[in-house]
């Protein structure tokens, strides 16, 4: 057994009461794991039809599956964003907001991505995400994940939640608010969190927490929702922290509370609060217009029409970088680590396409180079292979019509153009 702290044990038998046995008792157990099928490339009875893993339906979300996979994530069907690893009882929050295509959105406190691709899942490609993350080495964890996901609609920012407020006041129709916390949901995934835990602790996190909802608020337009969650059963971040926020913010109502125990459900444990504002406004902000050097433009579209069946929508240009804008695409101020499609550079006269492209596309937009199991996992480690000789340029390379990355056919040799930071 995990050998708790003294005090949050004596905290969690005076909350609990007779329950507090079992619920101390699950710690002997080992925890839940799960994976969430991503849609934006598959179904749920397709994914399960691959037979990856022995899977059992996660009830508060349809793409949900727990599994019993110690390292679900070590697999050439990962790497080609067919699913996102997530603890199930974490998956309980995003559902709450029933997120639709066209929608503004903001997961201000995203990383590493969980609830956020969950939500673009849902979106299809239409509207904006803007998925955010204060610390920037997690800010690219969270880019990766979008990227390898195939999400076309994202903005990815690293920036104070009141830098945003300062942009985005009155914008986004959902915002979910995945607080940093103390992480008592994490005790048995993560035995790190155990030493870290205090009450000091607690109390730091419900002060930071706080200032957040304040930034949130800000943002949310008038008629929208906002789910507030946390993977702590502590009730000074959670109940507490919701009718704190509500007694000061009269717009806001509560709508739906949900709560994850270990002993009661199969989850590590969270928490999620749905609120509905009421006052305020829905407020514009500044479009970002596309713009870029129209030579270059040309280059990248003879790429295009030689290699892809589509020409990308809204071009804009960051030196000789291009990305393909979502429509309504908004001027952000702050740092951005992406936003849209990354298409690739214009350099030396050709145009260079980008991963986050090729995770977009499919054997029905692209020219493809298929390969078997093994020779994925040779490409993923970053090592060229045979392919056929009547193969020549850039192609993307597929297992089973799913996209993992570009590689440039030679004289029956496929030369390996995966990024070096993500290969295995």
């Amino acid at each position: 057994m995990i050998d708790l702290p003294e005090e949050f044990v004596l905290r969690m038998r005076s909350r609990l009461g007779d329950e507090a046995e079992d619920f101390l008792a699950s710690y002997n157990l080992p925890p839940y794991r799960g994976v969430r099928v991503n849609t934006l490339k598959l179904n749920a009875s397709e994914f399960s039809s691959l037979g990856l893993f022995e899977m059992q339906p996660v009830p508060w979300e349809s793409n949900g599956f727990y599994v019993r996979d110690e390292k679900p994530g070590k697999n050439v069907f990962h790497a080609a964003g067919l699913y996102y690893v997530q603890e199930p009882s974490a998956m309980c929050a995003a559902p709450l907001l029933e997120v639709r295509g066209g929608e503004r959105v903001l997961d201000l406190c995203s990383a590493p991505g969980g609830k956020g691709t969950q939500m673009a899942q849902a979106m299809r490609g239409e509207g904006i995400i803007v998925l955010n993350e204060i610390n920037f080495s997690r800010a690219k964890i969270l880019s990766r994940n979008v990227e390898r996901l195939g999400i076309t609609n994202a903005v990815v920012t690293c920036a104070e939640p009141d830098k945003l407020a300062q942009i985005f006041e009155g914008y986004f129709d959902k915002i979910l608010v995945d607080a940093p916390c103390s992480g008592e949901g994490m005790f048995r995934k993560q035995p790190e969190a155990v030493q870290e835990w205090s009450l000091q602790n607690v109390r730091a996190c419900a002060e930071r927490q706080s200032k957040i909802l304040e930034s949130a608020a800000k943002m949310l337009a008038k008629d929208g929702s906002m789910v507030y969650s946390t993977c702590t059963f502590s009730e000074e971040e959670d109940e507490w922290q919701v009718r704190s926020f509500l007694s000061s913010h009269q717009e806001f109502s509560l709508v739906e509370e949900r709560r994850i125990y270990p002993h009661r459900d199969m989850g590590e444990g969270h928490y999620a609060a749905l609120m509905k504002k009421s006052g305020g406004e829905r407020r514009d902000v500044r479009l970002l217009k596309p713009c870029a050097d129209k030579k270059a433009i040309a280059v990248m579209q003879e790429f295009f029409k030689k290699n892809i069946k589509f020409l990308p929508k809204n071009v804009h240009a960051v030196g000789s970088t291009f990305y393909s804008l979502t429509d309504g695409m908004p001027d952000i101020s702050v740092q951005t680590l992406r936003a849209g499609i990354c298409l690739g550079e214009v350099t030396g006269g050709r145009f260079e396409p980008d991963h986050a492209l090729a995770m977009c596309l499919s054997p029905h937009n692209a020219d493809c180079a298929e390969v078997d199991y093994n020779t994925a996992l040779k490409y993923l480690s970053g090592e060229t292979f045979q392919c056929d000789e009547s193969f020549s340029g850039w192609k993307v390379v597929t297992h089973r019509g799913f996209p993992l990355g570009w590689c440039k056919c030679v004289n029956g040799v496929a030369k390996n153009h995966l990024p070096k930071g993500i290969r295995i």
